[in-house]
């Protein structure tokens, strides 16, 4: 398993050969102090998206309002609205062989539905699991961010094969489709 910061990236592969699926999963945990003056405020919504990109324009996107890509390629397995208990929130599967050909960048991102912000998340992370079920890369989120969304990371092609990208990037959005506009600024990332 490989722990990435921001800003790096690494092949998918696993003994040479690219892998052909992978799911992203993510977690969080709520602050107890959230809320106004510590109050315990009820737990935050975070939503988990996938948002399909064929060069810099919107091609397709999964996320709780619309589980699946029209190719079928990106799947998301339920939304999660408390954070609690153990292991991951919410997990995109993305089988990368059926990914449309045009479509060259894959974003991972959280939301706040309810527009808190994510300074009062603790122990966000995304990791990406392999076709047997083995952590292959992790991105935690170790900062407090102000924004109520974060792109975490991002699949991109690399030739005939996929690469991951650590993004880590506040952005003010509560859904993925508040602004298609802001989330292109990092395809290119």
């Amino acid at each position: 398993m490989t722990e990435l910061t921001q800003g790096q990236s690494l092949t998918l592969a696993e003994d040479g050969q690219p892998l052909t699926s992978v799911r992203m999963a993510v977690g969080w945990e709520h602050s107890s102090t959230a809320g106004f003056m510590g109050s315990g405020a009820a737990p935050i919504d975070l939503d988990a998206s996938a948002v399909q990109f064929a060069g810099e324009q919107f091609f397709d996107i999964a996320f709780f309002n619309n589980l699946a890509t029209r190719d079928g390629s990106v799947i998301h397995l339920g939304d999660n609205t408390t954070g609690k208990g153990e292991g991951d929130d919410e997990t995109i599967s993305v089988d990368l062989a059926r990914v449309y050909a045009k479509v060259d960048t894959i974003l991972f991102l959280v939301t706040s539905y309810q527009g808190h912000s994510l300074e009062y998340i603790r122990n966000a992370y995304c990791r990406l699991i392999d076709d047997a079920g083995v952590e292959f890369a992790r991105f935690t989120i170790t900062l407090g961010v102000q924004e109520t969304g974060l792109v975490m990371a991002k699949l991109f092609r690399d030739g005939d094969g996929w690469r991951l990208g650590a993004i880590g990037a506040g952005i003010a959005l509560k859904t993925p489709t508040d602004s298609i506009e802001l989330l292109s600024a990092y395809v290119d990332r």
